[in-house]
């Protein structure tokens, strides 16, 4: 099939695949095309700079799938063909991966980390790593291996972060799906600012092995897609044990005995009791507050429209428990530490070294302070303090979940529109104090998604969080596709300034 004539912008996985079968698509003219797409769209023309290495071998990966699907009639597996991009917070073997550092340029690591694993397994293609901030410290897509991350909605404004490089590469439609990491929201505020479905899973249930960590029992690896099913079909094939992430335990605690995707059959919000937390919402007398907050308040009236009960509730001194229950100035420094030692040969082995060499991009302001942070978490006075309050978070939300029969949380995923590149070089916004959301479902250790919202009246996309109870994944893929399919607030960009 000649490019010109392959339609991939918002393709889903179902469809590629449908398409495979028939014969009317390859996988190496599907994996070409994107190919394509990154040099037209991310390294010239709008010059999204999200894609930090390619894989070579890409192409050669899509002939070999061709020729066991020609041979044996089926799909070797449920990712079979999907050209996927990375957060290059992940090893992949035989592949240079940075973790966003140019202290660590031209690091290949000797294996793939598990969830690399688990998706070739699965089929998929490892298209290309993508860029983040580095080692993932910070709301915002700047990047010392790259540079700066572009929004493809508005290009003069930001992606978000830590996940930048997947979440423009994919609404960008630059891959078919694609994978970042969150620790305090970095998959979900860059959906947001994205127009893209984020999803963090309550942390073990995917293993981390094979990833550099920045408060190692909140991290976790999650799905990156312009739909929730895609999201859906690729955490099922992420989730599992992992004898080398003894964190992964949470998958035998959750025992989930389906697929997610059958979580979205015959999804409804027909009588879901969703909690609107009013304080997590910024001050209408804020014009960039008032803007998310109009946007999600239309966005729940449709959602009412289908059925869905809203239940207005407060969150007793929210911002005194997201503050308590931080530690990343904590455990930052050593999990980080902890992480480039035990790799062989990792260019640069310790955040001292990259410190005193200031081999680091400047305006990471967060990173400077972990620099500073204890060697040891329990070297700092507060630390058990704070692990304690983590609990009593996590209490006080479920007691309110509970007291009003509710099925999920929803509130805007930050209080504020993308900022624009310049005000952030300006120092307008810092990491600590940026009002994002997404710290709620972290610091409690709740799942959560990022949907598509809708768009201020000047054309930048917003994005509504929904919590649900720890382990109850399947409710946040149910009720999340109901909204999206009620909604439909997903569109592709058109890179304008």
């Amino acid at each position: 099939m000649a490019l010109q004539d392959l339609h991939i912008e918002e393709l889903t996985i179902d469809d590629m695949q449908q398409k495979l079968l028939s014969g009317n698509l390859t996988t190496h003219e599907l994996t070409n095309a994107y190919l394509m797409r990154i040099e037209t769209i991310d390294k010239s023309g709008p010059s999204l700079n999200s894609i930090i290495t390619i894989n070579p071998r890409a192409l050669e990966e899509a002939t070999r799938l061709d020729t066991e699907l020609a041979t044996s009639g089926k799909l070797s597996g449920p990712l079979h063909g999907v050209p996927i991009v990375i957060k290059d917070q992940a090893e992949t073997k035989n592949m240079m991966t940075t973790f966003g550092s140019i202290a660590q340029d031209g690091y290949m690591p000797l294996e793939d980390a598990t969830v690399v694993k688990k998706l070739k397994a699965a089929g998929a293609i490892i298209l290309a790593k993508t860029s983040l901030p580095d080692f993932a410290t910070s709301w915002f897509g700047f990047c010392s291996k790259l540079g700066e991350t572009k929004n493809p909605y508005r290009l003069s404004h930001d992606p978000g972060g830590s996940s930048s490089g997947t979440a423009a590469a994919v609404s960008a439609n630059l891959a078919l799906v694609g994978i970042g990491e969150d620790t305090g929201g970095s998959i979900r505020l860059p959906a947001s600012f994205c127009n893209l479905v984020g999803v963090r899973v309550t942390p073990g249930l995917v293993s981390r092995h094979g990833m550099s960590p920045l408060v190692v029992f909140q991290d976790t690896a999650g799905p990156m897609t312009r739909t929730v099913k895609d999201a859906a079909r690729l955490l099922d094939c992420m989730v599992g044990y992992d004898p080398y992430d003894e964190y992964t335990t949470a998958v035998l605690i959750a025992n989930h005995k389906q697929s997610y995707v059958r979580s979205t059959e015959d999804a409804s919000l027909k009588g879901a009791r969703l909690g609107v937390m009013r304080n997590a919402f910024g001050s209408d007398d804020n014009t960039e507050n008032s803007a998310v907050n109009q946007v999600v308040r239309d966005a729940l009236k449709v959602a009412e429209k289908e059925g869905a009960e809203l239940v207005e509730i407060d969150i007793p001194d929210l911002t005194d428990h997201i503050l308590a229950t931080s530690l990343y100035l904590s455990h930052s420094r050593h999990d980080i530490n902890a992480f480039l030692a035990s790799r062989e040969d990792m260019p640069i082995k310790s955040l001292e070294t990259i410190k005193r060499e200031k081999l680091y991009e400047p305006s990471l302001d967060l990173l400077e302070v972990i620099f500073e942070g204890p060697e040891h978490p329990e070297e700092d006075p507060e630390y058990f303090q704070k692990l304690a309050a983590r609990d009593k978070f996590q209490r006080l939300l479920v007691n309110i979940v509970a007291q009003n029969k509710l099925d999920g949380l929803v509130f805007p995923c930050t209080q504020v529109l993308p900022p624009s590149k310049q005000a952030i070089r300006n120092g307008e916004h810092e990491v600590l104090s940026f009002p994002t959301n997404t710290l709620i479902a972290s610091q409690t250790w709740m799942p959560s998604i990022c949907l598509p919202a809708g768009f201020s009246t000047d054309g930048l996309p917003v994005g509504m969080e929904l919590v649900v109870l720890p382990y109850q994944e399947p409710e946040l893929f149910r009720l999340g596709y109901a909204f999206e399919q009620a909604t439909k607030f997903r569109r592709s960009p058109v890179f304008t300034e």
